[in-house]
């Protein structure tokens, strides 16, 4: 996975940095809902069942760089 500079400073604050590489690689491989933002951008979620709550990974236009990741308590599944 790639990650762009904000991330890399983002998953430092304490509510970031228990998210796992691999609730995000799921999120990015397996999401139960996407959306492509009006800058491109692609949002995925996917529920991770080990602390039960919505995952929330943002990647770049290209559909490869996570941008952003975090616990999304706004996130209603259908």
């Amino acid at each position: 996975m790639k990650f762009t500079q904000y991330f890399l400073f983002v998953k430092q604050r304490s509510d970031r940095a228990l998210i796992k590489e691999e609730w995000i690689l799921k999120t990015i491989q397996n999401p139960i809902k996407k959306e492509i933002q009006s800058d491109g951008r692609i949002r995925k979620w996917s529920y991770i069942e080990e602390i039960g709550k919505y995952l929330r990974v943002i990647l770049l236009e290209d559909g490869k760089t996570v941008h952003n990741a975090f616990f999304d308590r706004s996130f209603k599944e259908k």
